[in-house]
């Protein structure tokens, strides 16, 4: 089911989507790919909405930066110093975030107007970003699937080819709260990850992985997840071909319990500290699948390179319950 959501500057028609399966109703936007709402049941059977988003078009349009719910690409994360070389050729992006280009740049595909088509039980978006589009090159054809299982998970699927050599890392960008409202920090939060990705002061992995071991890194046992983090974990299990479980967010308070399985080798844990009005730090918390940030500057990195003839695809379920 659609309905108009709202018109851009530019006349362009944004149209929300309902997805209702198993107790859970998502809202998804043509605009930005962007996941409005996520309601699902507490353990007394009381539903709320568990990820932070706009009530209007205008709160995305106007206040882009959080990228509350988005579609991120080309690049998910950041490229350091905007740049990257790909078969000796340099490639220069757009600096959005200090030096460094961040979540595809200044207008990412967070940005950008989906063309979306109903398939069983969910969603399916496209789009054709063109040869040089923020600095990418090749033309990139993009399939963004979202899905609700049997069980009420929210499965998304990308999909992309290309018709020349270029770098890829796509991901959603919701912030859960599995509260409904408040602070986010007190969720309980493991994770398969025995390493993680140190960084320097513009958020650009400084060295390689470094152990959890004895630091405020280890999530391995599941613990409050507090705050200041924006930090990429290094998956024990690598890319797999099927989505494994990899994390599980818990809220006490309300006995909701989200769990992320995904292909992708790591998941940047963002706890929101910089998040502003209307909303407030930490309140919270972000779970992205995805290749490490700056992997295409480091070939010890697990590899974001896409060439013809091949098909990106990348898969991350996020399933809910409560106990």
């Amino acid at each position: 089911m659609s309905e108009h959501f709202g018109t851009l500057s530019d006349g362009t028609p944004v149209h929300r989507w309902t997805l209702e399966r198993a107790g859970v109703r998502v809202r998804v936007l043509s605009y930005g790919g962007i996941v409005q709402s996520v309601e699902v049941p507490d353990r007394d059977g009381n539903t709320a909405d568990v990820v932070l988003g706009f009530a209007d078009l205008d709160g995305y349009v106007t206040h882009p930066e959080p990228y509350l719910g988005a579609l991120i690409g080309r690049y998910a994360n950041r490229i350091g110093g905007a740049r990257f070389p790909l078969d000796e050729v340099a490639y220069a992006l757009a600096p959005n975030n200090g030096p460094n280009s961040l979540h595809g740049g200044e207008r990412g595909f967070d940005k950008r107007v989906w063309e979306v088509r109903p398939v069983e039980h969910g969603l399916r978006l496209s789009r054709v970003s063109p040869h040089g589009e923020e600095g990418f090159p090749g033309r990139l054809e993009i399939t963004a699937t979202y899905t609700l299982d049997a069980s009420g998970a929210l499965r998304f699927v990308y999909e992309a080819v290309t018709d020349e050599p270029t770098v890829v890392n796509l991901t959603n960008h919701s912030y859960f709260n599995l509260s409904g409202s408040g602070d986010a920090g007190g969720h309980e939060l493991r994770l398969a990850a025995s390493r993680y990705t140190p960084v320097d002061d513009g958020l650009i992995p400084a060295g390689g992985p470094a152990e959890v071991a004895d630091t405020r890194f280890d999530f391995r046992t599941a613990r409050k997840v507090g705050g200041g983090f924006d930090h990429n974990f290094v998956l024990d299990k690598g890319v797999t071909a099927k989505p494994v479980e990899v994390a599980e967010l818990y809220d006490p308070a309300s006995g909701r319990v989200m769990t992320v399985a995904t292909t992708e080798p790591g998941i940047q844990l963002y706890t929101a500290d910089y998040l502003g009005e209307p909303f407030g730090p930490g309140q919270g918390v972000a779970l992205e699948t995805q290749h490490f940030p700056d992997s295409p500057n480091r070939p010890d990195f697990p590899s974001t390179e896409l060439r013809p003839g091949e098909v990106y695809r990348s898969e991350t379920v996020y399933g809910f319950s409560a106990r």
